[in-house]
């Protein structure tokens, strides 16, 4: 009986040419070993590939999509080539996949159909925010995006804060980043003058800023973070 082929769930950079400090030589070896790929964003996962300079013939790759919208019915000739004996890649757009990206569909069927899931390690600006916040790292939740709206964001603000208080838990969440002037401004007009602040910026850049203060410090020091990823963390004693 032919063996089913393995599902590899592949980071991808957060920033251009950061492969050397940031993937494992065995992801590499993986990468040029897969000819199937799931991708959010085929041109990002074909440049993602290039940069890589492993040798590959680009053109000769398949790609298909998996984003936010993609319907499980959509992976089902994925799937007869993973149960053919076909290993498949997941790339994230940036980062993990899974993890503020697509791709948990992929594994949910992976799992469903018997197929084995191998996830890859490499950069995770979540995970890395919190191990450079000084916050704690045993209680924390990562929420995704807060309501666009400023009302209802300021509310959510208010809720992560009183959370983090009653909890002792690490609150944890990100914003598209033409949108961070608005939600950094929202923070430090919401939350306590004591509550504790991590702004996790360009993590993995040569210019990445990571700092740890309090809302009464962060007044006095508005950073600019217009257009740069970033990832927010808040937490109160």
């Amino acid at each position: 009986m032919q063996n089913k082929g393995k599902l590899y769930l592949i980071p991808s950079l957060l920033w251009p040419e950061t492969e050397a400090q940031t993937l494992p030589i065995y992801n590499l070896e993986v990468i040029k070993n897969i000819k199937c790929f799931l991708a959010e964003n085929e041109r990002s996962a074909r440049r993602f590939i290039s940069a890589l300079r492993l040798g590959i013939k680009i053109e000769a790759l398949r790609f298909h999509s998996l984003d936010k919208d993609t319907k499980a019915e959509e992976l089902a000739e994925v799937f007869k080539l993973l149960a053919a004996g076909t290993d498949v890649g997941v790339i994230s757009e940036a980062g993990c996949p899974g993890v503020a990206d697509p791709g948990a569909l992929a594994v949910a069927l992976a799992h469903h159909n018997d197929i084995e899931v191998l996830p890859l390690v490499g950069p995770s600006s979540i995970l890395m925010a919190l191990m450079a916040s000084g916050f704690s790292g045993q209680s924390f939740v990562f929420h995704g995006y807060l309501p666009i709206e400023k009302n209802e964001r300021q509310l959510a603000i208010k809720r992560l804060e009183k959370e983090a208080v009653s909890k002792h838990q690490t609150q944890i969440f990100i914003e598209t980043p033409y949108r961070n002037t608005a939600l950094f401004a929202d923070i430090i007009a919401c939350c306590s003058p004591h509550t504790q602040v991590c702004v996790a910026c360009d993590i993995t850049a040569p210019r990445h800023f990571i700092k740890t203060k309090n809302v009464s410090q962060w007044k006095k020091a508005i950073p600019d973070l217009h257009k740069k990823p970033t990832v927010f963390l808040i937490y109160a004693q």
